[in-house]
């Protein structure tokens, strides 16, 4: 089980758009550098900049076949994770009844002062 600060430190890792997209690709199976220079039209250094910390972050591990190094998904809630960033909603959360946006009843809570 992850801590949870551990899970805090992945999200920040995961704020950046390239690595969402490498991780959206491993999801689908191992890839290697050259597979992500292709489908993210980036440099191979920008490439490896972007494995290195997933990687290091225990996110995504590797493997080497011959002169390849093989990037695979490790950590098991990024699947889900992903699917609920892909997710669409319609309507935000409706406000409270007592808040002065609707303006109606009170504060349910004890009033601190």
């Amino acid at each position: 089980m992850i801590a949870p600060e551990k899970r805090i430190d992945i999200l920040k890792v995961l704020a950046h758009p390239v690595r969402i997209k490498i991780l959206e690709d491993l999801v689908r199976g191992v890839k290697c550098v050259s597979d992500f220079e292709e489908s993210l039209d980036i440099s191979q250094p920008n490439v490896s900049q972007h494995l290195t910390l997933l990687r290091t972050n225990g996110i995504i591990d590797f493997f080497i076949d011959g002169r390849l190094k093989c990037y695979f998904l490790k950590e098991p809630f990024i699947p889900d994770l992903l699917a609920l960033l892909k997710k669409e909603y319609i309507d935000d959360v409706p406000a409270p009844a007592c808040c002065p946006v609707t303006k109606k009843g009170t504060y349910p809570g004890e009033r601190r002062r």
